[in-house]
């Protein structure tokens, strides 16, 4: 699952070490060379001016003199001003006394071509694009003008700039999904929208088993009245499951189906009802409306939107436009098993504020995965 995106993360996080390594090592070779000739032509100067002074005369300075005491701190003022380039950032001096005792002070011409890599393979995966400028931004602040001790590699710096970077974009609006459900008046109403074919009545049926097998009762509510053969394609999975089923005759009200739906939970006293709708493009005004009035009539405690993990930026421009017409609570992103981008996965919670909140990773009703921000940083990062 997006192992395309996993090899363009590893492809940076090892680019971008070599990188501020060969760097850090140019400047410690630079700076011994400047420090030997700086010994050299003082040496001569004395010998010329009859001072007596000797080849064993100590230079006026080297790389190790203006080595910082703590990382980060620099003394103001004298040896260490001049240590600094001309625009404010760290001079060879320093950087080499940093690499000499372990420690790496990175500039941003050091990860200008990684940084731009990176963002043309973020945006090849379909990650949207303020969501790959807000990881970018991320990095740079995490990693640039810093001078970081106490770790063992530089790879050890990119790769914790690179997750606090994917869990700001993909951790936005997480709850607790399961305790929301426990803990709210039943029966709790979940309603799922999205377009057609994404994926969302069997999405119902594997929220409907995940929800039995954690003890709580279901019922299925098929509010798709317009498609031909959506009662028979829900009825047959609630069929299968052993699960109720209302449904109306085709061209019915959904709104009425629904709450029908919830009605029957409050007298049989189901926990949760899960409301199938039309699958309609967020372009129809018609079927848009239908889904305002099922908000109105039946008050949902939940609106997920479903769309495919595969869709990429469609998938994301759709989850932003439903979100605008009918807020959603979050998402089920479907097919994530056959994904290799991820695009979807990291940018839906960041662009809609909405958290992802399950993966389809099959056809089985089983293959349902809850969606775990840290847990899918580690899989990319590849430190499951």
């Amino acid at each position: 699952m997006f192992d395309g995106l996993k090899d363009k993360l590893s492809s940076f996080r090892d680019d971008a070490a070599e990188e501020v390594e060969e760097q850090a090592e140019a400047a410690e070779t630079e700076a011994a060379a400047e420090a030997q000739e700086a010994a050299a032509e003082t040496e001569a100067a004395a010998a010329e001016a009859g001072t007596g002074q000797t080849a064993d005369t100590e230079p006026p300075a080297t790389a190790e003199a203006d080595e910082p005491g703590d990382a980060g701190e620099v003394d103001a003022g004298g040896a260490d001003e001049a240590a600094d380039d001309e625009d404010g950032g760290p001079g060879r001096l320093k950087r080499a006394a940093a690499f000499a005792t372990g420690r790496v002070i990175i500039e941003e011409g050091d990860l200008e071509d990684q940084l731009w890599d990176l963002e043309m393979a973020l945006l090849d995966s379909d990650v949207e694009m303020s969501v790959a400028e807000e990881m970018l931004e991320s990095i740079r602040e995490s990693l640039i003008g810093e001078m970081r001790a106490q770790v063992d590699t530089t790879e050890e710096l990119v790769t914790e700039a690179l997750r606090d970077a994917l869990l700001d974009v993909i951790a936005v609006g997480q709850f607790d999904f399961e305790r929301r459900v426990r803990e709210a008046d039943k029966p709790v109403t979940i309603v799922f929208t999205g377009i057609n074919g994404v994926g969302k009545t069997t999405t119902i049926a594997k929220l409907s088993q995940y929800f039995e097998e954690r003890g709580l009762s279901t019922v299925m509510a098929n509010g798709d009245t317009y498609r031909a053969g959506a009662n028979e394609q829900i009825s047959q999975h609630a069929e299968a499951l052993d699960t109720e089923i209302i449904t109306h005759e085709q061209g019915g009200d959904p709104a009425a189906v629904v709450y029908d739906a919830v009605e029957y939970a409050e007298a049989n006293g189901i926990d949760v009802v899960l409301g199938d709708t039309a699958g309609r493009l967020h372009t129809s005004e018609d079927l848009m409306e239908q889904l305002s009035k099922i908000d109105r009539v039946v008050e949902p405690d939940m609106t997920l939107f479903v769309d495919e993990a595969v869709a990429g930026q469609d998938a994301v421009e759709r989850a932003r436009e439903f979100d605008d017409a009918a807020a959603i609570d979050g998402a089920v992103l479907t097919k994530a098993d056959a994904d290799s981008s991820g695009g979807a996965a990291i940018s839906v919670a960041y662009v809609t504020g909405k958290p992802v909140l399950f993966l389809g990773v099959g056809q089985g009703y089983d293959d349902i995965e809850r969606f775990e921000p840290a847990a899918l940083v580690d899989s990319l990062l590849g430190e499951e």
